[in-house]
């Protein structure tokens, strides 16, 4: 008799098989933006296999490494902590630029505001306020 598999807690069937095979792309046919620009298209292209990269990261992974980048900015005074600050808007900045077509008008202000803090909190952090 075979055994049923259980779904996790949550309702989602699980991210990753007994296998270990990774998760399954999004749907779609193409990662690129159609009609984008040369520059778009380039940045796309060579994003394509750090964004599959991540896609089959463990879930937590990124947010607990981008949260511990987070506070050991803010904790660490002077140089360090200043380049952890402007690494991670660097990274939120690639991921606006990514999604940007997708986006709403809301939406867009809230990746330019948070790119915007992370660089404001890297100059306070760096001392030259």
């Amino acid at each position: 008799m075979a055994a049923k598999r259980r779904k996790p807690a949550s309702g989602r069937p699980s991210d990753q098989g007994a296998t270990g095979a990774p998760r399954p792309l999004p749907a779609g046919d193409t990662f690129y933006t159609p009609g984008a620009s040369r520059l778009r298209r380039e940045i796309e292209r060579r994003s394509a296999v750090p964004l599959v990269w991540l896609h089959n990261a463990p879930r937590l992974l990124l947010p607990a490494v981008m949260g511990v980048v987070l506070i050991a900015g803010l904790v660490l005074a002077g140089l360090a902590g200043a380049v952890l600050l402007v690494l991670l808007a660097a990274f939120f900045g690639w991921l606006a630029f990514l999604t940007w077509p997708r986006l709403r008008g809301g939406e867009r202000i809230m990746r330019v505001a948070a790119v915007a803090v992370l660089l404001g909190l890297g100059l306070l952090q760096s001392g030259l306020f």
